[in-house]
C-alpha cells in the first residue's frame, strides 16, 4: 500500500513538470523582464570639489547649551571670554502653601533662603583654577526684556537686557571641582559638579510676596518672566584658564510650612524654576584674530563655538554636462582631516576638541537654516559626523542637492530668459555650500526611529583641519548615473 502512495505522488510531480515545460514560450513579456531597449545602465565618473575657508564669526546663540568662562585660545593665543543669560520655566498653575500655614522666621521672613545651581556638563581647561562670576538680574521692563522672537547671536552685548542699577545681585568666586563638598559626595554616583550662588534672601521674598499677591504671575513661564523673574545674566570677571559648557541652571527658593496632613510637623520645601528649552538661554562669546587662521594652501578649517567654516564649490555644471537626461543615484564624497602636530605635546585639559557632527547646507541658506530651526532635509541640507576611525566625514549622498540646484538653475534661466553666462554672473554662488560644525538632538518617532529635532551651531570649544581642495588636488566626488538603454 505504502508503495503505491509513493508512486502516485512521483507521478503527480512529473506531470505537473511537465505542464510547466508544455506553457513555456519564448515571449518573456509577460513574466515581468524588461525589454532590451528598457534595461537600465550604469556609469560613473569621477570630479573635483573646490574647498575655501569661511570666517563665521556671528551665529545664533539661542541654545540649551551655555557657557561660562575665560581661557586663552592655544591656536590665536588670544582670550575667548564667554558670558550667558538664561531665564527661568514654572510649571503652569504652580502653587504655593496658603500664606498663613508659611513658617515665618523671627523677623517675619516667609522665604529661608535662595539660590542658584549652575551644573557642570564638561570642562575645558583647570577645573582648580580660581574663577569670579557676577549675577546680574535681567530687566523685566518692556524695552529691556528679551523676548521670545528675539534672534540672539554670539556677539549679541547682553548686558543691555540687565538691570544695572545697584550693582551684580551677587557674585562667587569658584572652582569648576566644589571643594566645600567632601570628596566622598563628589564620588557619589547621584553627585554632578556644580556651581552654587547664594543670592540674597530679600530676592526670594520679594518672589513669594509676588505670589501671594497675584498668583495669576506664576500662571505660566510668560507671565511669569514678566511679572515675576525675568532671569539672571552671568558675567566672567575674573581669573583666566576655565570654560564651563553648563548642561543646566536651577534657581531654588526654600521655606518652610505647615500642612494638613501632617499637623504636627514642619515640612521644608524647595520651589525648584529651572532654565529649560521652553524659555531663553543664549551664550555671548568675545574672542577675536581669528582671521590670522584662514587661507592656508594646504588646509580648511572648522573651527568652534562662532569662528571658521569651510566652503566648497560643487561641480554641478560638469556633473550634468552630457548627462542632461540620466539619474543621478548617488554623489559621494570624503573630507579628510589633518591631525593636529602639537596635539600630542598639549595638555590634555586644553587641547581643542574634534567637531562631532557637521551640516552641510546652501551656501544662500545658511542664515535662514539655523534663525528658522529647521533640521537637515537631505536635499538642501544634510548632515554626518567625524568617523574617528577613518579620520574623516563623509558625505555618502547628496545627489538630490545636485539635482535640485540644476534643476532650479534651469527654470530661473527659462522663466527670466538670460543665458548661462549672465545668469551665474547673476547668481556666483549658486553651488557653494557651507560646512558647519552643529550639535544634533535626536528623539524616536513613532516607528522608533531616530529623527532630528534641533540642529544647532556647535557652541563648544573645538577646531580642526581638512585637506583643502584646490584645482590642482581637488576634493574627489564619486558621481553614479543610471539611465535606459532606450535613452
Amino acid at each position: 500500500m505504502k508503495i503505491k502512495e509513493t508512486y502516485k505522488i512521483w507521478a503527480a510531480v512529473i506531470m505537473a513538470f511537465a505542464f510547466m515545460l508544455i506553457g513555456c514560450t519564448e515571449d518573456t513579456g509577460q513574466l515581468g523582464v524588461y525589454p532590451q531597449q528598457d534595461a537600465i545602465s550604469t556609469s560613473t565618473e569621477t570630479f573635483g570639489i573646490l574647498s575655501s575657508d569661511l570666517l563665521n564669526t556671528v551665529v545664533p546663540a539661542n541654545s540649551t547649551a551655555c557657557f561660562l568662562g575665560k581661557v586663552i585660545d592655544p591656536e590665536t593665543d588670544e582670550a575667548i571670554t564667554a558670558t550667558f543669560a538664561a531665564q527661568f520655566h514654572t510649571f503652569e498653575g504652580y502653587t504655593f502653601p496658603a500664606r498663613e500655614n508659611i513658617i515665618k522666621d523671627e523677623d517675619g521672613h516667609l522665604c529661608d533662603s535662595i539660590e542658584i545651581r549652575l551644573f557642570i556638563k564638561s570642562t575645558f581647561g583647570d577645573k582648580n583654577n580660581p574663577m569670579k562670576l557676577e549675577v546680574w538680574p535681567l530687566s523685566r521692563n518692556e524695552d529691556k526684556l528679551i523676548e521670545e522672537s528675539m534672534n540672539l547671536y554670539t556677539n549679541t552685548d547682553l548686558q543691555q537686557f540687565a538691570e544695572t542699577e545697584g550693582g551684580p545681585i551677587a557674585t562667587k568666586v569658584f572652582t569648576a571641582t566644589d571643594y566645600i563638598v567632601s570628596e566622598g559626595q563628589r564620588a557619589s554616583s547621584t553627585y554632578s559638579d556644580n556651581v552654587r550662588i547664594v543670592l540674597p534672601r530679600e530676592y526670594g521674598e520679594d518672589i513669594m510676596e509676588k505670589y501671594y499677591a497675584d498668583p495669576n504671575s506664576f500662571r505660566d513661564s510668560y507671565q511669569f518672566i514678566r511679572n515675576v523673574c525675568a532671569g539672571f545674566l552671568f558675567r566672567t570677571v575674573g581669573g583666566t584658564g576655565t570654560m564651563l559648557n553648563l548642561e543646566v541652571s536651577t534657581m531654588n527658593l526654600f521655606f518652610r510650612f505647615k500642612s494638613e496632613a501632617y499637623p504636627d510637623s514642619i515640612l521644608t520645601a524647595n520651589c525648584r524654576f529651572s532654565a529649560t528649552p521652553e524659555v531663553i538661554q543664549s551664550t555671548q562669546f568675545e574672542s577675536s584674530n581669528l582671521a590670522g587662521l584662514v587661507g592656508n594652501e594646504d588646509f580648511t578649517m572648522l573651527k568652534t563655538p562662532a569662528g571658521i567654516c569651510t566652503e566648497l564649490v560643487l561641480p554641478i555644471n560638469e556633473i550634468f554636462a552630457g548627462h542632461e537626461n540620466d539619474s543621478i543615484n548617488r554623489a559621494s564624497f570624503t573630507l579628510t582631516r589633518i591631525n593636529n602636530q602639537d596635539e600630542d605635546a598639549l595638555d590634555d585639559d586644553y587641547a581643542l576638541g574634534i567637531p562631532k557632527n557637521l551640516l552641510l547646507v546652501r551656501k544662500q541658506n545658511l542664515e535662514s537654516f539655523f534663525e528658522n530651526h529647521q533640521v537637515a532635509d537631505n536635499q538642501q541640507s544634510f548632515s554626518t559626523f567625524f568617523y574617528s576611525t577613518y579620520n574623516c566625514y563623509d558625505f555618502d549622498n547628496i545627489s538630490r542637492l545636485l539635482s535640485y540646484c540644476y534643476k532650479e538653475k534651469k527654470a530661473d534661466m527659462e522663466a527670466s530668459g538670460m543665458s548661462e553666462e549672465a545668469w551665474e554672473a547673476a547668481h556666483p554662488e549658486w553651488n557653494h555650500v557651507v560646512l558647519v560644525p552643529v550639535t544634533v538632538s535626536t528623539a524616536a518617532n513613532s516607528f522608533g526611529e531616530n529623527v532630528q529635532v534641533s540642529v544647532t551651531h556647535d557652541l563648544s570649544l573645538g577646531s580642526t583641519k581638512l585637506v583643502r581642495g584646490t584645482k590642482a588636488k581637488p576634493i574627489k566626488m564619486q558621481v553614479i548615473y543610471s539611465r535606459f538603454a532606450g535613452n
